[in-house]
């Protein structure tokens, strides 16, 4: 279950950007060893050699993802990108059955309610994060208006955690129609 917290933009760009730097500083360095290895060990003196240097660099690609997804994935640095990750994979997630959603809101589906408002509040941030102020303002006015739909109907609007069971619930009221 995912939940939304409370970043500072600002900090969380800034770790973003040094997480980001550290995986492509390790790439490089990476690509750079392991074609020049490759080269060295493989290559011939006056010969064509790119080949080699284009294993060497797709070696290094491989060997990142699997550093970046089973060693760097858990460390604190990574933590900023680790949580954006998650942010836009949750609302994704909702994206994927967003005609189911908007049918369940018409309907006054409370799952259906609580899943879009989880969206609503998801995009909100992902867009302050990104610092994207044109997209925030078109998602503050759907957001607003769907709050005070929740809100009209005495419907809980913290909807700050993405619950399983909405997405269950919503694609389930989608198959049946």
């Amino acid at each position: 279950m995912f939940e939304i917290k409370q970043l500072n933009p600002e900090t969380y760009r800034q770790q973003t950007r040094r997480s980001t730097l550290i995986i492509a500083l390790s790439f490089a360095l990476l690509a750079m060893l392991l074609s020049t290895l490759a080269v060295m060990l493989f290559g011939e003196p006056d010969g064509d050699n790119f080949r080699l240097n284009l294993a060497g660099v797709i070696v290094a690609l491989l060997l990142t993802v699997a550093l970046v997804r089973f060693k760097f994935w858990s460390q604190p640095w990574m933590a900023s990108a680790v949580y954006g990750w998650q942010l836009k994979r949750s609302l994704m997630s909702i994206t994927n059955v967003m005609h189911h959603v908007s049918a369940g809101v018409l309907a006054r589906d409370p799952a259906a309610m609580q899943l879009l408002r989880f969206y609503h509040l998801g995009l909100t941030q992902m867009h302050q994060l990104d610092g994207n102020s044109s997209a925030l303002n078109q998602v503050l006015r759907e957001s607003e208006q769907h709050k005070e739909c929740m809100a009209a109907l005495a419907m809980d609007t913290e909807q700050y955690r993405l619950n399983p069971e909405w997405l269950a619930a919503v694609k389930k009221a989608g198959a049946a129609q």
